[in-house]
């Protein structure tokens, strides 16, 4: 996991937290490094064996009514034993009216205290996937990732083997771009790897000979997506006449991203092959493959087959000769 500075709390315009600033301003360069939340509990009653500093704590409805129920000075020592944790920061969600010793305890632990609107399900819902989207392990990567029939497409290759290329060739042909040249990557889950485009370069591909150009003007929307899940890693080699290439298909590769393994193939550049057709075939075989078919193994089977038929009538004719 990452980490992310509860400034980003306040900043963030996607997931709607709703949250309002109360207290702890100078608090706000603390980090989260967990996208679990906490809600305090039992922490009120002294256990705060549990407690985690670096997770965002919530404090609902609940929480709120027992703290009310206390004495001033009952309250005040709960509170002053909580913000000794030095935690990351503390929401109270439902807009509760907060008390003056919560308010004055975060100012001068300079723990940021958050406020919203939202219930506390609905909000732990939101800032779950809000943290599960900021501390997902990342990386980048140099190549090209298209949306073709569906399929995430990963192209690889060193500089100048053609990718971009055989990218624009693809939009052309109604295919979509996600990002040229550097892929931003972001896992999130076991299994499931993202990739988009940097801010500063989306959208935008590098021809050479033409220099810069920009798909989704000269293209349109429908030639661009923001985001896509990768499924397939095409790696672009040269042709090498004294190396073995593969040809029937039954050797699957994996290149490996951020601990997740994805099915490579390996296709040769030559100026006669049109790879773009080829980049469209390899998507829909990975396709058929997702749906169980797999070309090889079908015709290895007929093969085994033909030649048990052809082996049974040899001995059948063997039979008759004898």
């Amino acid at each position: 996991m990452g980490e992310i500075f509860v400034q980003e709390l306040e900043e963030d315009k996607d997931f709607n937290l709703g949250l309002t600033l109360m207290a702890g301003r100078k608090g706000l360069r603390k980090k989260i490094t967990h996208s679990q939340v906490q809600k305090m509990g039992l922490a009120l009653t002294g256990f705060t064996q549990y407690i985690n500093p670096a997770r965002l704590q919530v404090l609902g409805k609940t929480e709120m009514t027992y703290l009310s129920s206390l004495s001033q000075e009952l309250r005040q020592k709960v509170i002053h034993q909580i913000f000794n944790l030095n935690l990351s920061c503390v929401v109270v969600t439902r807009n509760i009216e907060i008390p003056e010793d919560l308010l004055h305890e975060a100012e001068e632990k300079e723990i940021p205290l958050f406020r919203t609107n939202l219930n506390s399900t609905e909000f732990i819902d939101r800032v779950t996937k809000f943290l599960e989207e900021k501390l997902s392990p990342t990386t980048s990567l140099h190549g090209v990732l298209m949306d073709v029939f569906g399929v995430g497409l990963l192209l690889l290759g060193r500089s100048g083997i053609g990718k971009s290329e055989c990218a624009l060739d693809l939009i052309l042909r109604g295919h979509r771009l996600v990002a040229d040249d550097m892929v931003f990557i972001q896992k999130k889950s076991p299994t499931t790897l993202i990739g988009s485009g940097f801010e500063v370069i989306q959208h935008h591909m590098e021809i050479r000979g033409l220099g810069i150009i920009n798909i989704r003007s000269l293209f349109g929307v429908e030639a661009i997506r923001e985001r896509k899940r990768i499924d397939l890693v095409l790696e672009l080699i040269d042709w090498e006449n004294d190396q073995e290439h593969d040809r029937l298909g039954f050797e699957e590769e994996k290149y490996t991203i951020l601990g997740v393994s994805l099915p490579m193939l390996r296709i040769p550049v030559t100026p006669a092959r049109n790879l773009t057709t080829i980049i469209e075939v390899a998507a829909r075989n990975h396709l058929l493959k997702k749906m169980g078919y797999h070309s090889a193994l079908e015709f290895e089977k007929k093969l085994f087959q033909a030649m048990e038929e052809r082996r049974g009538k040899k001995r059948e004719l063997e039979g008759e000769v004898e």
